[in-house]
């Protein structure tokens, strides 16, 4: 009978053990999701709210989207941000992908050492590297005479959005190209070229992986602060513009930044969205 009763009691305790994690596992995801998603509704609740701190929610309103248009400099910012974030993330992915392609063909002694060095600036401190650029410019302005950050504020910031951005394209294109070493020179010995062994072998293969560099490019781009306040001169982007005009509670400035954002938002879960339907399709019709 007491053999009975000890099996009894820990398989209720085992039992309850079992129900008190999975208790606390839900718990923490619903904790997380909180966490993640409570600032998005925030954000969004804002951008339609009738007050100009953002903070109430007297009445409901569009008009702030509408004036994302009539607001000159803050138009004027998205658009910079926009040019700037598109032209670094296709740079960026092409330059990145090059490389990975390089780096992977190398030895592997070289091949850890320029990964070392890809990584370097991905480790440091974003004010290190707006700082080692503004110098870096500054140091061009007088051999060339020309006070290139004033003049050419959004070919310097273009510049600073690809240096930052390469390494993680090449850090996304680096696996997959690990997992098929061999398929560069299967194609050369089956009669393809150089040229089309990367076109018809290489870059498809590892397309997954230039498409998630190109995410990372065009997400590090198009929210970065620090390096665009210091070397982008006169021109603003939108951190940089929400950043001038944070304090300034007046003509509804800070719903107008919450309009941009769910705007935003909006097109990257679509996107995202989209992405995952066309990526289920494609293995339904593979299966």
């Amino acid at each position: 009978m007491m053999e009975e009763k000890l099996k009894v009691d820990i398989s209720k305790s085992m039992f309850a053990a079992k129900i008190s994690k999975k208790v606390f596992i839900i718990l923490f995801f619903i904790l997380i999701l909180a966490i993640t998603y409570i600032p998005i509704l925030v954000i969004a609740l804002t951008s339609f709210s009738t007050h100009t701190s953002g903070y109430q929610m007297p009445g409901v309103t569009f008009k702030w989207y509408g004036m994302l248009v009539q607001n000159k400099n803050l138009f004027k910012a998205i658009i910079f941000t926009l040019e700037i974030t598109i032209l670094s993330t296709i740079i960026s992915t092409i330059f990145g992908t090059f490389t990975a392609i390089g780096i992977n063909a190398l030895s592997k002694k070289w091949k850890k050492r320029f990964i070392m060095l890809n990584n370097v600036p991905i480790l440091n401190a974003d004010i290190v590297t707006a700082a080692f650029l503004l110098i870096i410019f500054q140091v061009l302005s007088i051999i060339l005479q020309v006070n290139l950050i004033s003049q050419y504020g959004k070919l310097t910031t273009l510049i600073a959005h690809v240096l930052f951005s390469t390494p993680y394209v090449v850090l996304s294109v680096l696996p997959k190209l690990s997992k098929d070493n061999d398929l560069y020179d299967a194609a050369l010995d089956l009669g393809c070229s150089p040229v089309e062994a990367l076109d018809k072998v290489i870059l498809p293969n590892i397309k997954t992986g230039i498409f998630s560099g190109a995410l990372l490019a065009f997400t590090m781009s198009i929210d970065d602060f620090i390096i665009t306040y210091f070397v982008s001169g006169s021109n603003q982007n939108f951190s940089t513009w929400l950043y001038g005009n944070l304090k300034q509670q007046r003509n509804g400035q800070w719903n107008q930044a919450c309009a941009y954002n769910t705007i935003l938002m909006v097109v990257t879960f679509v996107g995202i969205f989209v992405y995952q339907i066309l990526k289920n399709r494609k293995k339904e019709v593979r299966q």
